[in-house]
């Protein structure tokens, strides 16, 4: 079947987080590549990618475009996904012959639900979708496909599970599509180089923490990985087909999981000469971290989340401040950057915790941070936790995102209001971006070149208007 995978129109200043696992506007406008679609598309000859948010197009844009086609494919999530739907609504309108389907953490959660909220989504595919997206393209009885559930005359119909893939060098690379289908110099990520591309050398994660939604719903917990030689095959491919790349960063969500490994996929890098940038967890020890800057590593996305113990313990994060101030001072030594991510209104939150969290911050004094909320997706044990203990009411989960997809706090304590945690993200900011040694630390990086110098300008307006919407 002629196949088109669509990523939807999406709100203005939308962030595609994580290869558009997290729809939500970041304080800095920003896009990561849509590659949980990008791997589907590559295993389905003569299809088609496109990322409607990135480049900028209207529903109106994309419905002529959609018209050729026989397969729209639709990657949605819980803030999204009303949109999405809509969308396809208004495809299948233009076509009624096409077929829809959609994947993601929110329908392989709400299978049924999902199906039920719009007649023109034909099936939703669960678990880890790529060869039932590619089965379903091929044209197969939609009642043979692992992992499906569709719609018939008689109703909605589940088919068995999907087993997780095993052997993760079956898939064939992401980079090929995104220079096929996309206009890589859209993607752009405050902490990155411009232009970027990034990837997964692995899936799931083996980490518990209870508000991640990947690994509790699509991922799972079992780190899956491609072969050292299939990742730098892919990088080389990079290399020499995607020249104006300046940096490479894979999206595992644990990179630094198999040290070894790490260290070995780090070594081939330095032999390809690459700058590159990584997830990793505040545990790497030392001699792993030198081994990856000794070969091109920049940066590292870390997740501190709270600068509390207790609540580090609360969310299984698997990790203490001391062992993460240790990391930090560590990656100081030898000079490689952090960008670190914190979220506030998670179990046990209070005002002195989130007080705590600011100041951890401040101490380790990562380069550049992020400040989310405690987002309980369906799916998750946080999302549980919450319903359970009274915290959200389960009829308004959905509300994770306000109309321009500012993400909203939907968690409250009795000792601390959803109002109160969120109006702290601006004080936490404020706090940490406003102080003379920060200020001083972007002044100097802006400083090494005028590019720099424009990038950061154009941010900090962004910023200050982020804060400022934040505020009302």
């Amino acid at each position: 079947m002629k196949t088109l995978f669509l990523h939807p129109p999406s709100f203005d200043g939308f962030d595609g987080g994580a290869g558009s696992r997290y729809q939500a506007k970041r304080e800095i406008r920003s896009f990561w590549y849509p590659t949980w679609l990008a791997q589907p598309a590559a295993l389905v000859p003569g299809s088609k990618l496109i990322d409607a948010p990135a480049d900028g197009m209207s529903v109106q844009q994309v419905l002529p475009l959609a018209h050729e086609y026989e397969l729209v494919i639709m990657h949605t999530s819980v803030p999204s996904f009303p949109t999405d739907a809509r969308v396809a609504e208004l495809l299948k309108q233009q076509n009624p012959k096409l077929l829809i389907g959609m994947v993601g953490a929110k329908v392989a959660v709400d299978p049924a639900g999902s199906l039920a909220a719009s007649s023109a989504i034909d099936f939703v595919a669960r678990e880890e979708f790529d060869y039932a997206c590619k089965e379903v393209a091929e044209g197969r009885a939609l009642d043979t496909i692992a992992g499906l559930s569709f719609r018939t005359p008689e109703g909605i119909r589940h088919n068995p599970p999907r087993a997780p893939l095993t052997d993760m060098d079956e898939l064939p690379w992401v980079a090929p599509i995104y220079q096929r289908d996309l206009r890589i110099e859209n993607y752009f990520i405050g902490y990155l180089k411009h232009p970027y591309v990034s990837f997964y050398t692995g899936r799931g994660c083996r980490s518990k923490c209870t508000f991640c939604l990947w690994p509790q719903t699509v991922g799972g917990h079992r780190y899956r990985v491609r072969s050292v030689e299939n990742v730098l095959g892919e990088v080389q491919w990079i290399k020499e087909h995607m020249p104006q790349v300046k940096e490479i960063f894979f999206d595992d969500d644990t990179f630094t999981d198999f040290r070894p490994r790490a260290e070995e996929i780090a070594r081939g890098l330095g032999r390809l000469g690459v700058t590159w940038s990584c997830n990793a967890k505040a545990n790497v020890p030392y001699e792993t971290l030198k081994v990856m800057k000794d070969n091109g590593l920049r940066l590292l996305l870390v997740g501190y989340e709270s600068g509390n113990d207790q609540i580090l313990h609360n969310i299984r994060k698997g990790l203490r401040t001391d062992i993460a101030r240790r990391f930090t001072s560590d990656c100081r030594r030898l000079g490689i950057t952090i960008h670190g991510t914190f979220i506030l209104g998670l179990p046990g939150e209070t005002p002195q915790t989130m007080r705590e969290t600011m100041q951890f911050a401040i101490d380790i004094n990562p380069h550049t941070i992020q400040v989310s909320l405690a987002a309980p997706y369906p799916g998750t044990e946080l999302y549980a936790q919450a319903v359970a203990n009274g915290w959200l009411r389960e009829d308004t989960s959905l509300n994770l995102v306000n109309e321009q997809g500012v993400q909203l706090a939907p968690i409250s304590y009795p000792h601390l209001s959803a109002k109160d945690i969120y109006h702290a993200v601006e004080t936490f900011y404020r706090r940490f971006y406003f102080r003379p040694r920060k200020i001083a630390e972007l002044t100097a990086e802006m400083m090494t070149s005028w590019e720099m110098t424009k990038r950061r300008l154009r941010e900090g307006v962004e910023f200050f208007r982020f804060l400022r919407a934040h505020a009302t």
